[in-house]
């Protein structure tokens, strides 16, 4: 199945994650509504709306570049209206905007509490809410949370409450929403890496190059959020999937090609469950230690 001619409204995708799934789609063919707060240049991120939307019209896909605060509702609902507006529906929702601080309780700032919880949780809640409308008038409608799996452990919040309840949040609205939305055939999923992800946020907040160096790129998140899109969005919903299990149950077998500095060593990133990973898979360094 390909994505040509689908709609999808990608937040956080001027860069990271939220880009290389929109440049995935666009490949396809695929409009993607580019909806995240960079719309200028900043000095310690790359990419913009702009930027993001250049490289999706290069890849061969239509780009709406919408600067949206995922805090801000009339702006989510006004970014929802003008991509079905422009593009004639929405088929596709990925939640991927995140807010991240992992300090223990007495460290965290209350003002970074506030911010995590309304972009990961209640911009993932609010998002969802608005899109629901539209999806329900698609063909084979899907929302997709870059949330970690309901596994709720003391190592997962210890030393990083506020951010952990605000990630586990977002995993909360997908298993509502799978409930919610089941009989209307709106699919809802979570995808979780295993690995860390070589973003900025890894780069700037969570072990800088090092880390990078130790990590996948986010092309495996991109490829396994495609694969999500091509099942039936009737019986495939309610899921909480680690990227390369998910993958290799699609038959992927070379995960070297993630890498992004192949022969590195691999870091495990937090929230994953001790299932083993797929075969020949190795991680040598857990980043919640």
């Amino acid at each position: 199945m390909s994505l040509k001619g689908k709609t999808l409204f990608i937040t956080g995708a001027s860069r990271g994650i939220g880009l290389a799934i929109a440049l995935k789609a666009a490949r396809d063919g695929a409009n993607i509504a580019i909806a995240a707060k960079t719309a200028t240049p900043h000095p310690k991120l790359e990419g913009t709306i702009h930027t993001a939307a250049e490289a999706v019209e290069q890849a061969g896909g239509r780009a709406l570049p919408l600067a949206v605060d995922a805090r801000d509702e009339a702006a989510v609902q006004a970014a929802i209206e003008k991509t079905v507006a422009t593009f004639g529906g929405l088929d596709i929702v990925v939640n991927n905007a995140s807010a991240i601080a992992r300090t223990p309780v007495a460290e965290t700032d209350m003002r970074r509490f506030d911010l995590m919880h309304q972009i990961n949780t209640r911009g993932t809640f609010m998002v969802s809410k608005y899109a629901i409308p539209h999806l329900e008038k698609a063909a084979n409608p899907h929302i997709l949370m870059n949330s970690p799996p309901l596994d709720m452990r003391e190592q997962w919040f210890a030393g990083s409450t506020g951010y952990s309840i605000a990630k586990f949040g977002m995993s909360l609205v997908v298993l509502g929403l799978a409930g919610e939305l089941r009989d209307k055939g709106i699919a809802v999923n979570a995808l979780w890496p295993r690995t860390t992800i070589a973003t900025a946020a890894i780069r700037n907040l969570l072990g800088g190059e090092k880390v990078i160096r130790m990590s996948r790129t986010p092309e495996i998140m991109a490829d396994a959020a495609y694969a999500i899109f091509q099942k039936p969005a009737k019986t495939f919903t309610g899921h909480f999937l680690i990227d390369d299990s998910f993958l290799a149950g699609e038959g992927v077998t070379d995960f070297d090609k993630y890498r992004a500095h192949p022969g590195e060593p691999l870091a495990g990133t937090f929230f994953v469950p001790d299932d083993p990973p797929p075969p020949g898979v190795s991680i040598t360094e857990k980043r919640w230690e």
